[in-house]
């Protein structure tokens, strides 16, 4: 029998996920320490290069940073940064959307093929798909990332990249299921392009980001000065993830301050942001919380009811599963700091 040698590349994976796994379990248990700040210090032996962290408490807004912005310079980690903020950005679309269904200008009933007629024929199940649906990620619709001929090199249109899922079978009959897709959210952006009548990421920031004063909040990389950005890495990868990414599709090209979205979700939560009936729309949408995963870049912000504060974690750097997973266990490690704090209170 042939024994197969697993390439150096295949050793590296295999020696990184276990160093995570040794990881996870000393997270699990190490005790808690008595302040957020350690825990954020304590994070970067987690395998974090840089992390950020803003919490949101009634008449408290705190900041806290460690590790390195850039390893390379060894420039340590600015709580200021702009940061991409990936999937978070969906939270701003479904803002958008609310707003539009509030002015009558979109109807969460409306169909896909009625949104974007071309689709008609192309994505299954699109005159029975509603822009709730595809709001909520239960439409079905599959996702382009997934497809092989799927590059992060921006396009000319949404449309190039709707494309890619075009004649596939769809994964679940409208509503029946849940499924993240960012194929969604990529329609979102050509539907609210199309009744606007101009970019979506204007009516954002003029609708959104203005009234709420968010300056440090773009919708493209290309907006910024770079060198305001916090580096992103990849384990395993040497290179800065900063420049060699710039993703520009809907739902994931964002980039801001943690501070900058933490008001954001606590204008969702409170009504800074709503009228009363936007508020009601909204509410019954989508979530006050979102994660975020871009080459280098992982992020979690969540609204916590229960304690009434908001809590935004960014960390430049980024892996695969068993990544993911220590990143929930700092994030939750931080939100039990701030319960237990209140309760001594």
């Amino acid at each position: 029998m042939r024994t197969q040698t697993p390439s150096q590349g295949a050793l590296a994976f295999l020696l990184a996920s276990s160093a995570l796994v040794l990881s996870a379990c000393e997270v699990n248990l190490r005790p808690l320490p008595g302040s957020v700040e350690a825990e954020v210090e304590d994070a970067i032996d987690r395998g974090f290069d840089g992390i950020i962290v803003y919490v949101d408490q009634p008449g408290a807004n705190t900041l806290y940073s460690a590790g390195w912005d850039d390893r390379e310079a060894e420039v340590p980690a600015d709580p200021k940064a702009l940061f991409k903020i990936a999937s978070i950005s969906k939270l701003y679309i479904a803002a958008a959307v609310t707003m539009m269904v509030a002015d009558e200008e979109l109807s969460l009933d409306s169909t896909l093929a009625q949104l974007v007629p071309e689709v008609g024929g192309n994505i299954e199940n699109a005159d029975e798909i509603t822009l709730r649906m595809m709001v909520q990620h239960r439409s079905g619709i599959p996702e382009f990332i997934y497809d092989p001929d799927f590059t992060n090199e921006p396009e000319d249109s949404y449309m190039e990249t709707a494309s890619l899922v075009y004649g596939q079978p769809a994964d679940f009959l409208p509503d029946a299921s849940y499924a993240y897709s960012n194929t969604n959210y990529l329609l979102i952006g050509e539907i609210l392009d199309r009744t606007l009548g101009y970019s979506h990421h204007v009516y954002i920031a003029s609708e959104i980001l203005d009234p709420l004063g968010l300056e440090e909040t773009y919708s493209l990389l290309s907006e910024v000065d770079t060198d305001d950005v916090m580096s992103g890495y990849y384990i395993g990868y040497a290179p800065d993830l900063k420049t060699l990414e710039d993703h520009t599709r809907p739902g994931g090209s964002m980039v801001a301050t943690a501070t900058d979205v933490g008001l954001f979700v606590r204008a969702l939560v409170d009504g800074t942001l709503f009228t009363e009936e936007e508020q009601a729309i909204y509410a019954s949408l989508y979530p006050f919380e979102h994660t975020g995963w871009v080459g280098g870049y992982t992020s979690i912000v969540r609204y916590h009811p229960d304690i009434d504060t908001v809590v935004v974690q960014f960390v430049n750097t980024s892996h695969g599963p068993l990544f993911w997973t220590e990143l929930e266990r700092v994030y939750s490690r931080i939100v039990e700091i701030l319960e237990r704090g209140q309760q001594d209170d």
